[in-house]
């Protein structure tokens, strides 16, 4: 797990915004998505792809929505709601809902 903390968001990012576009989906809803989990406005967003923070970092900085506990489901065969790790917990709600994003899912259900 130290390896996927350490690694860069900037790194993974594009790869979300991949799989939505892959989907018929846009970068743009990708990034509401992630201001909606982090509380990031887009300027933060953009410093932090910019800078290359790690998860950690990125992670640290948030304020995570007081609703992402409703983020159900499972992703790489495991539960979200019943990972320990606090950190790994919010990477695995970020990929659950990029996920539901590149499923098809309307934004105002996959934002609880």
């Amino acid at each position: 797990m130290e390896r996927i903390f350490a690694m860069p968001f900037a790194s993974v990012y594009p790869l979300y915004v991949q799989k939505a576009e892959r989907k018929g989906r846009t970068q743009a809803e990708v990034d509401e998505i992630i201001t909606w989990l982090t509380g990031f406005d887009a300027a933060t967003l953009a410093r932090h792809l910019q800078d290359e923070t790690t998860f950690a970092d990125f992670f640290a900085d948030a304020t995570l929505n007081p609703r992402a506990d409703r983020i159900t489901g499972v992703v790489c065969g495991i539960r979200v709601e019943q990972i320990a790790d606090p950190l790994m917990q919010k990477i695995r709600f970020l990929d659950k809902l990029v996920d539901e994003l590149a499923r098809g899912k309307a934004l105002t259900r996959i934002l609880r």
